[in-house]
C-alpha cells in the first residue's frame, strides 16, 4: 500500500481534531479524491472554478442532492480548513 501524502494526512486530523465522525471522514476523503481526480491534479492545486466545474459535471451525471450536498460541505472543509483559505468556502454554492 502506498503511504499516505502528508495532505491527506493533514486533512484527516483537522477532521479529528473537530471530532468528526468516521463515517464523515470517509465521506469527505472520497470527495476530495474524486474531485482530485476529475482533473487529475493535486486538489491543492485547483480553486474555486475547479470547483464550480466539478459541481456542473456532477449535477448533469444525476448526482442526488444529499450526495451533492456531502461533496460540497467536504471541498468547503478542505479549502477553508485544511488549506486556509477562507475565501474559498464561502463562495462555494
Amino acid at each position: 500500500m502506498s503511504e499516505m501524502s502528508p495532505l491527506r494526512r493533514r486533512m484527516i486530523e483537522d477532521m479529528t481534531i473537530r471530532n468528526l465522525s468516521p463515517a464523515t471522514q470517509r465521506s469527505y476523503l472520497h470527495a476530495v479524491t474524486k474531485f482530485s481526480r476529475y482533473f487529475g491534479r493535486s486538489p491543492d492545486r485547483l480553486g474555486l472554478g475547479d470547483v464550480r466545474a466539478f459541481q456542473v459535471h456532477l449535477v448533469s451525471k444525476g448526482l442526488s442532492w444529499p450526495a451533492l450536498n456531502q461533496t460540497v460541505c467536504a471541498l468547503r472543509f478542505f479549502f477553508g480548513v485544511t488549506l486556509g483559505h477562507d475565501e474559498i468556502p464561502e463562495r462555494i454554492a
